[in-house]
């Protein structure tokens, strides 16, 4: 495979470049569904997080299964069904069927996801040329989560909406041509039957989690039904590890948890995929509410992310190698902090010149915090495993984007409605009270209306009020992701190991080099 793994690299990046993007690409969308399909903020909240909640019930399920059945089986599978349910998407014309297409474009992510880790770390065995693919794996889904915005951007401003859901299907073609065309074969040789319950119980209690946390902003975090959804998300979690430890052929060796670098590693993901999807949530609309920029020219004015995300991640694992994964980590968290805490002094008038400075800050702490962290984890892994190793990498990655979605969507929409609440004129019709409280957007609408109408006084109060609110619950939403930030490093410094054991093998692994083959990878045909 030597002579292929160049290409055999660049199918499995474009592969997960696909499913990152979409992760993002429909944010940029989000104020024209306000106004085309009349979403409302819990709607919007569901078009991304109904992705979310699907790929993430299903990875571990998915990553185990393709350990047994093939990896590369796997991808081309969900290749198609990806693709296959994006092109559904753009027939959509309500809220809730394009939430259902995006459920479906959620199964495809899940299965694909994790055998382009998988296949990669079955390829790239010997630590150095590991580390440097996964740096460009990082990079690649790094920088696509980046410029989805980019993208819908561009084309929302020649198409309508329906186009971002069109785009995805022939790149998914694509991807799958070049993977089946180059990738080899491959699987655990070892393979037990599939265990059912096992995978029953993840995907019950992963939906359950992701769902409540979902829901938490509007029954409230603190609410009867949110808090019977955490005890039985955490029920069904027990009992999943509980039938994990004393199962013959356990889909998913609990004991890895053990391993500090890989528990941490796992943390240090969470945290970083929490701060990016918040502020992707946030950014997208600040820009266009309140700077003015078109979605095409939000996403363009996303570069400095994208960039500083795609270069910090390349350098992370080879930092990692040489100086530790732990000093790699721990400085890239402190740096989302560090970014955060000044997002969080922002106003409407904020110069793009301070935005763009404050960009490349949190993408420099993004790329030296995720791809080492990855890294490490599949580095613990064996390579017969790597699906189901792949697998709890990209939960930990959906479940903290999910939750900086709803936590710091929370957290500002709360801030919102009770500082708007306070700030509009009280003689405002109660209609239009309740109008503006939907969302920033739709509070910039009635004062556009009203403007129409001649009430020029009232227009401006009323986007005064808006203006105000936005910026205060973009503020306090900054803080919490600055405090996770900041919790995430100290948890790294304390419990992440600097290097891997030496030699970086499990029990009874043989020793991996650049030369032996790995485990479960077939011959090229």
């Amino acid at each position: 495979m030597g002579s292929r793994k160049p290409l055999i690299l660049f199918s499995l990046l474009l592969a997960a470049f696909a499913i990152n993007l979409d992760t993002t690409i429909v944010n940029v969308a989000l104020p024209t569904l306000v106004r085309e399909l009349h979403a409302s903020n819990s709607q919007l909240q569901w078009v991304v997080d109904a992705y979310n909640l699907v790929f993430a019930a299903l990875l571990l399920a998915s990553g185990s299964l393709s350990d047994r059945v093939g990896r590369k089986g796997m991808l081309l599978s969900g290749l198609g069904v990806f693709g296959l349910s994006s092109a559904l998407g753009g027939f959509t014309t309500t809220p809730g069927a394009l939430i259902v297409a995006r459920c479906f474009m959620g199964l495809g992510a899940a299965m694909v996801f994790p055998a382009t880790l998988s296949l990669i770390s079955n390829v790239f065995t010997e630590r150095i040329e590991r580390a440097r693919a996964i740096g460009l794996w990082g990079a690649t889904a790094g920088m696509a989560i980046a410029l989805g915005p980019i993208a819908g951007g561009w084309l929302l401003e020649r198409f309508s909406w329906t186009s971002i859901f069109y785009a995805m299907t022939p790149v998914a073609a694509v991807a799958a041509a070049l993977v089946a065309a180059t990738v080899p074969r491959s699987h655990d040789p070892r393979a037990p039957r599939i265990d059912r319950p096992g995978f029953a119980l993840s995907t019950v209690a992963m939906a359950l989690l992701v769902y409540t946390i979902i829901e938490a902003p509007v029954h409230g975090w603190s609410g009867a039904r949110t808090l019977a959804g955490f005890a039985a998300a955490a029920a069904l979690l027990g009992v999943f590890v509980a039938w994990e430890r004393r199962a013959r052929a356990p889909m998913l060796d609990v004991a890895l948890f053990r391993n500090p670098r890989f528990a941490a590693a796992s943390g240090a993901v969470t945290v970083a995929f929490f701060t990016l999807f918040g502020f992707i949530f946030l950014i997208t609309q600040y820009f266009q509410f309140f700077k003015g920029y078109s979605p095409l020219s939000a996403g363009v004015h996303l570069l400095p992310v994208a960039s500083a995300v795609g270069v910090a991640s390349v350098l992370g694992t080879r930092l990692a190698v040489r100086f530790g994964t732990k000093l790699v980590v721990v400085t890239g968290l402190l740096a989302v902090a560090g970014f955060y805490a000044w997002v969080s002094t922002a106003s409407v008038s904020t110069a793009y010149a301070t935005i763009a400075a404050q960009m490349v800050l949190y993408g420099v702490g993004m790329g030296l915090t995720s791809a080492p962290a990855t890294e490490a984890i599949m580095g613990v892994v064996p390579v017969h495993k790597a699906g189901v190793g792949s697998a709890v990498n990209d939960t930990t990655r959906l479940l903290g984007g999910t939750l900086g979605v709803a936590v710091i969507g929370s957290v500002y929409a709360s801030t919102y409605a009770s500082r708007l609440s306070s700030a509009l004129p009280a003689h405002l019709p109660s209609a239009l009270v309740h109008a503006a409280h939907q969302s920033a957007g739709a509070a910039l609408a009635v004062a556009g209306q009203l403007g129409a109408g001649g009430h020029a006084g009232l227009a401006g109060a009323v986007h005064a009020a808006a203006s105000h609110a936005f910026i205060r619950g973009l503020s306090a939403g900054c803080l919490v992701a600055a405090g996770v930030a900041v919790a995430g490093a100290v948890m790294a410094a304390a419990l992440l190991p600097a290097q891997p054991p030496s030699p970086e093998l499990e029990p009874g692994e043989p020793e991996r080099t650049t030369a032996a083959a790995p485990a479960g990878v077939l011959p090229l045909s």
